[in-house]
């Protein structure tokens, strides 16, 4: 018997990438790993609480140690964390292991979305130009994903159409 690749959504925070993950792994019927969660459940804090109290190069260490376990399983959906990418390590077991997806929207919409939540400690005290530009050089890296999915003008039901379109013609040429 085959085993499947994992699905591994990428992409800046906001651009739905648990929203997506969870749908995508009930149509499947494949366990659903927010790695920012797990990350939560290990550290019994909250992202901002982490990052406030241990800094953003502890919860980096963490961030890669417990990715890159979930990311040796098959037949999962898994949701990094938007920094996650940016690690070499995270990126290129990622790539080796999963068939990744950028979820990519435009630059007003992630803004938008970033500002109105509490829950980003990193884009929290960000200008509307500071956030800018860290989508601008994120997308360089999350460009390098294996499926990159405009979804601007999709619904969720149709995001996730096509990632599974895209995933069932790879596993048909893996």
């Amino acid at each position: 018997m085959k085993l499947y690749k994992s699905l591994v959504l990428v992409g800046m925070m906001g651009s739905g990438k648990s929203l997506i993950g969870k749908i995508l792994s009930k149509k499947l019927d494949y366990d659903f790993i927010d790695t920012d969660k797990k990350i939560e459940e290990v550290e019994k804090k909250t992202i901002s609480e982490i990052f406030e109290s241990n800094g953003e190069k502890y919860f980096r260490n963490i961030e890669e140690v417990i990715s890159l376990k979930f990311l040796k399983l098959n037949k999962k959906v898994i949701a990094l964390g938007g920094g996650s990418f940016m690690n070499s390590s995270i990126r290129k077991y990622s790539q080796k292991k999963s068939i990744t997806f950028w979820l990519d929207w435009k630059n007003e919409t992630l803004i938008n979305r970033i500002k109105h939540s509490k829950k980003r400690p990193l884009a929290m005290k960000f200008s509307n130009s500071e956030l800018n530009k860290l989508i601008i050089k994120r997308s360089t890296t999350y460009n390098l994903s294996d499926y990159k999915i405009n979804c601007d003008k999709l619904d969720k039901k149709q995001i996730v159409e096509k990632i599974i379109s895209f995933y069932e013609k790879s596993k048909n040429t893996n």
